[in-house]
């Protein structure tokens, strides 16, 4: 199944939240390379991995309620910004796993870092700023206001933002540095 198919049926078809998760918790979704996300060089192609990660994020959205929420807001979610390291070359057959979480938040957008292994060994980090807006209206809402009635669904206390890792803090503050100045480069 492509990953585009993927991806279509985790945001149509999302995973059951479990209730005793809360949206901080990381999800793991298990993956084999297929024959169209390789490049000529018979690796997975760099494109491939921000689509791989969609279906993951969308799929740890499902398993925490989020899908749920924002289907019931008229909420979607949007790319801002992203950064990704590689590592290591998975090729054809490769079973992988991409773990994903919310590193934290601030006014604008959550952090969530997908982290591709195989057998334990990280091959790929990557980083999305993602960004919530009505669907119709296009207004921004806050990931504050997301959080609160995460929480709220859930059942749990309204978290404050975990401290992001000081390389993902020095990145936000270049791309808040570079909204300040010219407000439409992370809309």
């Amino acid at each position: 199944m492509s990953r585009m198919f993927q991806f279509a049926w985790a945001a149509l078809v999302p995973s059951r939240p479990e209730s005793a998760r809360t949206f901080l918790e990381p999800a793991t979704t298990r993956m084999r390379v297929l024959p169209q996300d390789l490049d000529f060089m018979m690796v997975v192609n760099n494109g491939s991995y921000q689509q791989i990660m969609d279906v993951a994020g969308y799929r740890q959205m499902g398993k925490n309620g989020g899908l749920r929420l924002a289907t019931k807001q008229s909420w979607i979610g949007v790319v801002a910004a992203s950064t990704i390291r590689f590592r290591r070359s998975l090729r054809l057959w490769d079973r992988f796993e991409d773990t994903s979480r919310v590193l934290g938040w601030d006014d604008r957008v959550f952090y969530i870092e997908h982290r591709i292994t195989r057998r334990g060994e990280l091959y790929t980090r990557g980083v999305i700023c993602l960004r919530f807006l009505h669907r119709r209206s296009r207004e921004r809402i806050s990931p504050h206001e997301i959080v609160r009635l995460l929480a709220q669904q859930q059942g749990h206390a309204v978290p404050q933002s975990p401290e992001l890792p000081l390389d993902i803090a020095e990145w936000a503050a270049t791309l808040n540095h570079d909204v300040t100045a010219n407000e439409s480069v992370v809309d």
